[in-house]
């Protein structure tokens, strides 16, 4: 996904696989790629268009859509909101953390006004 997603236009099976492989010391096989891409395809992350003998493949949602989708399923599940966001919390790197108390400082600001 992070090869399709950093692509500013949909990609053959055979671009993927270029671009794997200029990062993957061992080499992937062809049908590896556009197997997984198939399957990415009826999961319904990829969407494609029929071009000449090939497929062109795209993102169904941005790589921000799909983080947010899965922090949407963690809330579905009626876990302790709290919890998960201390967890989330500790991951977070010092410009992140700074960013997100920007965040919440603007947001409590709208509240209040």
């Amino acid at each position: 996904m992070d090869v399709v997603w950093a692509a500013d236009a949909p990609l053959t099976v055979r671009d993927v696989l270029g671009c794997l492989s200029e990062t993957r010391s061992s080499a992937l096989a062809y049908n590896t790629v556009q197997t997984v891409m198939e399957v990415l395809h009826r999961k319904e992350w990829l969407t494609r268009a029929k071009d000449g003998r090939a497929f062109r493949y795209k993102a169904t949602k941005s790589r921000e859509e799909y983080a947010a989708s899965l922090i949407d399923q963690v809330w579905a599940t009626g876990a302790d909101r709290t919890a998960t966001l201390v967890r989330l919390f500790d991951e977070l790197d010092p410009a992140e953390v700074a960013e997100l108390r920007a965040a919440l400082a603007e947001r409590a600001d709208g509240e209040r006004a």
